[in-house]
């Protein structure tokens, strides 16, 4: 027992220092890493999610002292996400998980391929240099209500707050520099966990001695991981975070 809670902590460790690096809460990857620990189903699913609320919020203030955040893109996310993911949640029982999955994987996949050998975020960069209120692009506010329901509907139907989508949409469909979409999809990431930890807590599924272990390790190295990620050149932390997402859609893909 002492060693399956060593476990959750060491858990904690890496999806907090890689959400911070890459802005995400960490629940897609705790999941599967609680399940080899021999925590039950549902146990390993909801326990991340309170979890990452505080470690998010860390990482994102540090991001935030660093005039990294864009308000008007975690406004929105937040208003539109938040019945999005509601709604996926309702919708879960009577979705196919698999197909569903796969699409995920395959997407996530791409999004990393794009990254590591299309690295696109110094030309970026540049642009938000000319345009220090925020990169606009051509119907900006068409493309992030779209990323909102998107991301919020696949996110309810996965149980988890969206982070490994939130980053690779801002990038790609919103032209953020990838710093900013770190700092904006920890933020969003943060309040989008609220609605599922609340569904989850009333049926019962978390375990808060589970999520208090993992907390403990996922806060500090959340604060350590962002702070690394600021430090770091653009054009490598692209490339890092393509690996990690090709990582995570192979991940996916093979453990169906």
């Amino acid at each position: 027992m002492i060693w399956q809670h060593l476990g959750a902590v060491l858990t904690g460790v890496a999806i907090g220092f890689l959400g911070g690096l890459f802005g995400k809460g960490g629940s897609a990857v705790a999941t599967p890493l609680l399940s080899l620990l021999g925590f039950p189903g549902f146990v390993a699913v909801a326990s991340p999610l309170p979890a990452a609320i505080p470690s998010t919020l860390v990482a994102s203030a540090e991001y935030w002292r660093s005039r990294l955040l864009d308000w008007e893109i975690v406004w929105w996310s937040i208003g539109i996400g938040t019945p999005a993911i509601v709604a996926g949640s309702f919708l879960s029982p009577y979705a196919g998980a698999k197909p569903l999955l796969i699409v995920t994987g395959l997407l996530v996949l791409a999004f990393g391929v794009s990254f590591l050998f299309f690295p696109k975020d110094r030309s970026l960069a540049r642009e938000a240099v000319k345009n220090p209120r925020g990169l606009r692009p051509a119907y900006w506010r068409v493309r992030l209500i779209t990323v909102a329901i998107g991301v919020g509907l696949i996110s309810g139907l996965l149980a988890n707050a969206g982070g490994f989508l939130l980053v690779p949409c801002y990038t790609v469909f919103l032209k953020q520099p990838m710093k900013k979409a770190f700092a904006c999809s920890l933020a969003v990431s943060a309040a989008l966990a609220i609605p599922g930890t609340v569904v989850h807590a009333y049926l019962g599924h978390i375990s808060w001695l589970v999520m208090s272990l993992v907390a403990l390790g996922s806060i500090p190295f959340s604060l350590m991981g962002a702070r690394l990620a600021i430090k770091t050149r653009s054009a490598k932390l692209e490339r890092w975070y393509g690996l990690a997402l090709t990582c995570l859609g192979i991940f996916f893909l093979f453990h169906l």
